[in-house]
């Protein structure tokens, strides 16, 4: 009977850290934030700043994706434990009453029965048989509130750890802008002719006339290059977290089909390079928007369309996991991240990153190239 105290002690106690999932999940989301302030800290005193920065742009952007999907999951679960608790409210009273009777009940009183010692033996024995069954039924039931006001904790906290991971991320990308614009370090293979890439552009209506024109907008010859990614066929990793919403061939709401791949992202999603590149061209064209066109290798280019800002420099070589552009949408408020209204379905990727893959002038399907079954 002396474990009585210490159990209603737990059942009624201040919460404790329950380890469950959603909260887990939440909290883990929580370190990595705290993570890239530290590495946004950190980047100044990096050798290769954009590199730095890049690296802590993402680390902010996973952060944040697995903090609303923790919450998310953590409003979901607390809804259903309170749910279950109220309908349980009359057990739970019940539970609690024969608890503290047995721990308030004098021992004389507990050994008088109207049968005799007989009848106090045999109840004794069928109250040793039911206290282990009680004991779980109350041990369940703290673990259940411990969880809850856990959850909700995590919830309270969440506003002040995802304004300081959103400032962050702004902090890190206007960081990085500027370590892009400062860089001189990069080779490069050709420097762009203005005027001609002007008129390419002027004379061209498609992408596939503006890529076999890609070799008149320099001012010179054009490096030759030994680069070859032949050997990663099929493995490359896509060029920022997203979800595939289109297939190649497939036709969109609108009626258009593409010969490549539609993904969503989230607003001013960083995108990078996928391997190591040359620039061949950046910025607007036709009605792609702004757009990046990498030439991982000879006779191989990869486009990147639907961007809002470009880096680089057209002719510069670029190392893989190099940002080559952001992507459009305004970040969303606090309210928005912590709403639970998401089903976790990617209702969040608003916004549409167009990949297509041209081979010899001629569009191949990107998922040949590229390693489409890790949507993030």
């Amino acid at each position: 009977m002396r474990a009585l105290p210490v159990l209603l002690a737990a059942l009624l106690a201040a919460p404790l850290y329950a380890q469950t999932d959603p909260s887990t999940a939440a909290l883990n989301a929580a370190r990595q934030l705290e993570a890239a302030s530290i590495a946004l800290t950190e980047a100044d005193s990096a050798r290769d700043r954009v590199r730095a920065l890049t690296t802590t742009v993402q680390a902010y952007e996973a952060g944040l994706t697995a903090m609303r999907e923790g919450l998310r999951k953590a409003a979901t679960r607390e809804a259903q434990l309170t749910a279950e608790l109220h309908a349980r409210e009359k057990d739970v009273a019940q539970l609690l009453g024969v608890l503290q009777t047995i721990e308030t009940t004098a021992p004389p009183v507990l050994m008088l029965h109207p049968s005799g010692p007989l009848g106090s033996a045999r109840a004794g024995m069928m109250l040793s048989e039911v206290t282990p069954g009680l004991n779980a039924r109350a041990q369940a039931l703290a673990s259940d509130l411990r969880e809850v006001q856990t959850l909700r904790q995590l919830q309270q906290s969440a506003t002040e750890t995802l304004t300081e991971g959103l400032v962050g991320v702004q902090t890190a990308r206007t960081q990085l802008s500027a370590a892009i614009a400062d860089r001189t370090d990069l080779p490069r293979r050709f420097v762009e002719d203005p005027i001609r890439t002007a008129i390419l552009i002027s004379s061209t209506e498609t992408l596939e006339g503006f890529a076999s024109g890609l070799s008149e907008i320099s001012e010179g010859e054009i490096a030759a290059t030994n680069a070859d990614v032949s050997d990663r066929k099929g493995q490359i990793d896509l060029p920022t977290q997203g979800i595939i919403l289109h297939r190649a061939g497939e036709t969109d709401a609108a009626g258009v089909t593409r010969p490549g791949i539609v993904m969503g992202t989230r607003p001013r999603a960083i995108v990078t390079s996928p391997t190591a590149a040359t620039i061949r061209y950046r910025g607007p064209l036709l009605d792609l928007g702004n757009l990046v066109i990498l030439e991982p290798q000879p006779g191989l280019l990869f486009v990147f369309s639907g961007l809002q800002e470009v880096y680089g420099e057209t002719g510069q070589v670029i190392p893989q996991g190099s940002p080559v552009g952001l992507m459009p949408g305004e970040t969303p408020e606090i309210g928005a991240i912590l709403s639970t209204s998401s089903d976790g379905t990617g209702t969040d990727r608003s916004e549409t990153l167009y990949i297509e893959v041209r081979q010899e002038n001629s569009p191949v399907d990107p998922e040949s190239w590229f390693r489409t079954d890790k949507d993030g």
